[in-house]
């Protein structure tokens, strides 16, 4: 018996507010047979939106460019504000291997749906991650540095010719990132202040980059070349930036999570607790955004059952019930583990 081939798609909108418009661009994923549409979760004060589906790998991509055809309807970037970084009206639109599918082909996969949208939307497309055409390409944020401001400027240079599409700027879209890359976890951890000076100094010191060392003068220390030199950070895979929530009137250190076997959510929620006991902030619970894989929560409930020294869970469903009380994944809306678990959004 063969197995299904299974993709997921997690294109990032630059879109959170307006409820209709994510409806209309969501919606045309539900119209391509063989695709799923697995969540779809909007956040006002990042102005973005996270799409999640699955499917047959073709269908993927079909469904993907339809996506971007409605967001270029309905987004006009010349207007857009956000605590997000975004360089597109579809930021960013990755490919992540699921089932019977290899990385290498998940890059052949964007790769097409670039060529695609380059060629019938004269949109400018960038590769990254396991796609990128060089090794300076890999890194989102540097695909992505100076966002949609630095793009009239960034298109003259002989350095960021689009893999696909014209090289122009294109003011009402931007430009698309897509790419391959594994399961990313996007995790926010909620902290009682107001203060996101505070909130972004604790992601410099939990993230991987690190942060700027300075002298005895408090002068940020440079390169030979003139470039900021970073103290390396605890959390591998890990990057994160500090955001104020207007309406709820709070910061959070909002983090993604590259490899969550190398650095789990509940790993980054322990370290971000630390930092901020550090600073005299208190931690109260965390969110996910989009969907994660079951064995993420696994590993948390492992982790706390060794902690607090109690029995480990019997079930699989004891286990998800302990890792997000221990979490407190539903500090905002509560942890459907049908919608928010793969695995098990996948097959309902």
């Amino acid at each position: 018996m063969t197995r299904q081939r299974i993709v997921e798609c997690v294109p990032n909108i630059s879109e959170g507010r307006d409820q209709d418009k994510i409806k209309r661009i969501a919606d045309v994923v539900t119209r391509v047979a063989g695709v799923k549409l697995l969540d779809v979760d909007p956040n006002g004060d990042y102005n973005r939106c996270v799409i999640t589906y699955a499917g047959e790998p073709d269908a993927c991509v079909e469904a993907t460019y339809h996506l971007v055809c409605a967001a270029r309807e309905e987004i006009d970037m010349t207007t857009h504000h956000g605590e997000h970084p975004r360089s597109g009206a579809v930021d960013v639109a990755p490919f992540i291997p699921v089932s019977n599918i290899t990385m290498a082909e998940c890059a052949d996969l964007s790769r097409k749906l670039g060529k695609r949208v380059g060629d019938e939307l004269g949109i400018p497309v960038f590769l990254y991650e396991a796609a990128a055409s060089r090794p300076a390409r890999e890194n989102l944020a540097s695909v992505r540095k100076g966002e949609y401001e630095a793009l009239p400027e960034k298109m003259q240079s002989p350095d960021w010719v689009p893999d696909f599409g014209p090289q122009k700027f294109v003011p009402e879209f931007g430009c698309l990132i897509t790419g391959a890359r594994f399961f990313l976890v996007a995790y926010n951890v909620n902290l009682r202040t107001k203060d996101v000076a505070l909130a972004h100094d604790i992601a410099l010191h939990i993230r991987q980059m690190g942060w700027p060392m300075r002298d005895s003068k408090g002068e940020e220390l440079l390169s030979a070349t003139g470039k900021k030199v970073f103290h390396p950070g605890p959390l591998q895979n890990c990057k994160a930036m500090g955001v104020y929530l207007d309406r709820e009137e709070f910061s959070q250190v909002s983090i993604n999570l590259t490899n969550y076997l190398i650095t789990s959510p509940h790993i980054a929620l322990e370290q971000t607790k630390w930092e901020a006991a550090q600073r005299g902030v208190e931690v109260f619970g965390s969110e996910v955004v989009g969907l994660i894989p079951l064995e993420a929560l696994l590993l948390a409930s492992e982790y706390y059952s060794w902690k607090n020294r109690t029995a480990r869970s019997a079930t699989i469903q004891d286990a998800i019930v302990h890792a997000s009380e221990q979490m407190q994944l539903s500090s905002f809306n509560p942890f459907d583990p049908e919608k928010k678990i793969i695995e098990f959004a996948i097959n309902n």
